[in-house]
């Protein structure tokens, strides 16, 4: 009995120990809770699969830079062989027996160390350039998280503002559609003209067609954030975030002297420079000479005085290779990698000028933008007091259909001025961020 009881409470304690992470999986499923700007940019670089390939990259890097330190290190090879000659040297002396020179089977096996001893440097140019393959690398991919987060930005704010544009039509729409209905009983009272009606009519039937036209662009920007974060299509996608920001306020020559310093670009190009510089280095010394040695231990036979007697052997050598003609090979590959290298220094410099344009363009987006804010904070106050003053003078007879129509407009208008201006005002900061160089992802 103690048995079947130990037994049983063993299998329950497994199943609860097997269900806990799977319980802790849907609690942390993406589609439970809210995603905020910060987990939406966690969730792409988790899932994306683009940085995935851009981590194997990095690996494949740094593998490179073992593989070109291999050169300082010898090579340590094995081999064992068996070689049949017929017919082998052979010779009598004063009507003696045949003596055979050379075995007809022939047996060997030895262990080789091969190494370079001297090269003027150019194991170490290889090794520097496969450095530089792996910071480039890096550098790859860290441009390729930033431009995925911002990607990721611009369509999280991107769904915020056309939620709430469509809310704004709603609203447009609502008011519209009273007014519809109040303009109808005017028409049948004889108050108003069939042609007031049908204006109202249009312009409800614009604002459905527009409301439509923003669903379907909503639909597609939260597909495509779908794919990039990698949260399934069965999974409610529950948007918290506002236009609210807190922008730096720095000076401009401290901004580019960041970006200068910080922006990724200027990392890459540097990193590009420098390996041109490396390889015009291993170009350069491609026709210098090598020297290398070997030596090799191990058991034959083919030795006399008996060569049939299997014995140990050693053999050392030190070369020295002295380049001395490549059909122009060597001193092609030196222009090639001259014009590169200068090629590298150009990109450079118009990296850094289109990281200064960036700056400047994007201080100007952040201020122009922030002064629209203002401006349409203005114009909705007075185009929602112009709309209700409108709804009451229409109520009251003292108003034309096309006067209420108008003011509405001017409302919706005024609103979705004052949403564009809070969108690009987030998006110029998230702009201005990449831009420095300043890490938001």
């Amino acid at each position: 009995m103690n048995r079947i009881l130990t037994r049983t409470a063993g299998i329950a304690a497994t199943v609860i120990m097997l269900a806990c992470p799977l319980l802790a999986a849907v609690a942390e499923a993406p589609g439970d809770e809210a995603l905020t700007i910060e987990k939406t940019i966690r969730l792409v670089q988790e899932n994306n699969h683009l940085l995935k390939a851009g981590a194997d990259e990095v690996r494949a890097a740094k593998a490179r830079i073992t593989q070109s330190r291999s050169a300082y290190l010898p090579q340590i090879s094995a081999s064992a062989g068996y070689t049949y000659l017929d017919p082998v040297s052979e010779m009598s002396l004063f009507g003696s027996p045949m003596l055979k020179f050379a075995p007809n089977d022939n047996y060997e096996a030895k262990v080789t160390a091969r190494a370079i001893v001297f090269d003027f440097g150019k194991r170490g140019s290889t090794v520097n350039l496969a450095l530089t393959g792996k910071k480039t690398a890096e550098q790859s991919l860290e441009i390729s998280r930033r431009d995925l987060s911002f990607q990721a930005v611009q369509l999280f704010y991107g769904i915020i503002f056309l939620r709430e544009n469509i809310t704004v039509e709603q609203k447009e729409i609502t008011a519209l559609s009273k007014a519809l209905e109040f303009t109808k009983k005017r028409y049948q009272t004889g108050a108003a003209t069939r042609f007031d009606v049908l204006s109202t009519e249009v312009r409800i039937a614009a604002a459905r067609s527009k409301m439509l036209d923003l669903k379907q662009e909503l639909l597609r920007q939260e597909l495509t954030l779908r794919h990039l974060a990698g949260i399934a299509d069965n999974s409610p996608l529950k948007i918290q975030g506002s236009f609210s920001i807190t922008p730096v306020d720095r000076k401009d020559v401290e901004l580019l002297t960041q970006a200068l310093e910080q922006r990724l670009e200027m990392k890459l190009s540097i990193e590009n420079e420098k390996a041109a510089k490396q390889r015009r280095s291993i170009a350069m010394k491609d026709g210098l000479p090598v020297v290398s040695a070997s030596a090799s231990y191990g058991v034959t036979n083919g030795l006399l005085p008996d060569i049939n007697e299997i014995r140990q052997n050693f053999v050392g050598s030190l070369k020295l290779e002295v380049p001395l003609f490549s059909g122009f090979k060597t001193s092609a590959e030196r222009q090639e990698a001259t014009a590169l290298m200068h090629a590298a220094a150009q990109r450079k410099f118009d990296t850094e000028q289109q990281v200064r344009s960036d700056i400047e363009e994007t201080i100007h987006a952040v201020k122009s933008s922030s002064e629209k804010i203002i401006a349409t904070e203005t114009q909705v106050q007075q185009a929602k007091l112009a709309a209700e003053h409108a709804r009451v003078r229409y109520e009251n007879g003292m108003a034309t259909v096309l006067d209420l129509l108008t003011t509405e407009a001017s409302l919706s208008e005024a609103e979705l001025a004052k949403l564009q201006a809070d969108y690009s005002y987030v998006m110029s900061n998230y702009t201005l961020k990449r831009a420095t160089g300043e890490i938001f992802w």
